[in-house]
């Protein structure tokens, strides 16, 4: 059976490089379009939160593994009332996401259960770095209150993390499917860096230091 933890350490040491820059400062630089400030940085959110939502409801509801499905299910409720709580901080319930993050174009390329979570995993990782800088904003920014729902959100992740962990065990049957998992993992997270590159290099700015 595959032990879980070791699993997601294994992508978090195969991926460092791209985790640490995603949770550098340069994060919400290319997140925003260079434009750091309150209504960019909580619009960015909103993106994120609002195709997390959708991307976990679309597996809910083709998914025939019963597990899973809960648990897909259940993440997209989640991702939904963060999505709610992002308009609310922005003082509006019309907001229309710009775009599709890449990192979620790649999550809905996943058609198995074994890819799936393990690009589930990859999700959670890569989205603990980017909550991390949006908490650090609010908090540079003097605002306790928003940096903690924030946080709250970072909670929401960790028990995500959880339960995708758990799922990996009930689902991997073989070396071969943990390997499967593993790269779906690591595509995720490529996914996600490829466009934090993308924006900084259109923007003229190197993506290599981190800050």
């Amino acid at each position: 059976m595959t032990d879980s933890d070791a699993f997601v350490e294994t992508v978090r040491e195969e991926n460092q490089t791209a985790l640490s820059r995603l949770g550098s400062s340069k994060s919400l630089y290319a997140d925003t379009g260079g434009d750091i400030d309150t209504g960019p940085v909580l619009e960015a959110t909103a993106d994120a939160e609002h195709a997390a939502w959708q991307t976990f409801s679309g597996w809910a509801d083709d998914e025939d593994h019963d597990a899973a499905h809960e648990a897909f299910e259940r993440t997209a409720e989640e991702e939904q009332g963060h999505y709610e709580t992002v308009l609310d901080e922005l003082g509006t319930d019309s907001y229309e996401p710009a775009s599709v993050p890449e990192l979620h174009e790649y999550l809905r390329g996943r058609e198995s259960t074994i890819d799936r979570v393990g690009a589930l995993i990859g999700r959670i990782l890569a989205s603990q770095r980017s909550k991390d800088q949006v908490v650090g904003y609010f908090v540079g920014d003097a605002d306790p209150q928003t940096a903690g729902v924030f946080r709250e959100f970072g909670d929401d992740l960790d028990e995500q993390l959880d339960r995708a962990a758990d799922l990996l065990e009930t689902v991997c049957e073989s070396d071969a499917d943990e390997e499967r998992a593993l790269e779906a993992a690591s595509g995720a997270i490529e996914a996600a860096y490829d466009e934090y590159v993308e924006n900084l290099e259109a923007m003229g700015a190197n993506p290599k230091p981190v800050c």
